[in-house]
């Protein structure tokens, strides 16, 4: 398994515990991540009721054996090193070989970005931390265009996960709440009248406050 960047390893009983979700949330807008998950804030929209009927669907249904592979639902997961926490949509499992694919369901349709093949990939490295075992590959399964996709976990994708992993963690520990970056993306946020993005943006209060105590920080850190 590939090395984890510097200061990625840690003891998941003295930090906060990364739900799988927040590297979705992170790749959407970290501003939105940090809401979430700092501010413990939450609003649903059409977007996100979608999704949870699609998760409902999924996560409701009953293990399974079918033509030698095991299908089980709902599969909770966590990985103490990468202080990662979360569930599997589904897990499959071939009883003859011992292969492990994680299965991802998403209410879309397959993008250019990497981000929904990283929230997959850290879903494997849970498994590979919990069995002890090699997770070659996953699937997405898209609701919109009925699609399966392949993903292979090749090193230039594990490194790109553990680079995420990397920044969500720094999020988590600066309980900072980024300014917002406005963009398309904000009509689609279930936060927009929380995170008010047009409004913040402008807002030079946080700039103001860094400057203030930035030099007092460097000068404790010496």
């Amino acid at each position: 398994m590939l090395a984890l960047p510097e200061g990625a390893e840690y003891v998941m009983q003295d930090l906060k515990p990364i739900p799988l979700s927040a590297l979705q949330h992170y790749a959407f807008c970290p501003r939105q991540c940090a809401l979430i998950h700092n501010e413990q804030l939450w609003a649903d929209n059409w977007h996100t009721a979608k999704g949870n009927v699609l998760h409902q669907r999924v996560d409701q249904g009953l293990p399974e054996t079918r033509k030698g592979v095991r299908y089980e639902r709902s599969v909770h997961v966590h990985a103490p090193q990468l202080r990662l926490v979360g569930q599997l949509d589904l897990l499959e499992v071939d009883l003859a070989s011992g292969k492990f694919t994680p299965v991802e369901y998403k209410k879309g349709r397959s993008k250019t970005s990497d981000w929904d093949r990283i929230q997959l990939c850290a879903q494997a490295m849970c498994l590979e931390e919990m069995k002890e075992i090699r997770v070659d590959e996953g699937a997405l399964w898209y609701w919109q265009t009925r699609r399966r996709e392949c993903v292979v976990f090749d090193d230039a994708l594990r490194m790109q996960t553990l680079i995420v992993i990397e920044q969500v963690a720094t999020l988590f520990d600066s309980l900072r709440v980024p300014r917002a970056v406005y963009g398309k993306h904000c009509l689609a946020c279930s936060l927009i009248d929380v995170c008010n993005p047009l409004w913040s943006r402008n807002d030079k209060s946080i700039l103001y406050i860094e400057n203030l105590f930035g030099e007092d920080d460097e000068e404790a850190s010496e």
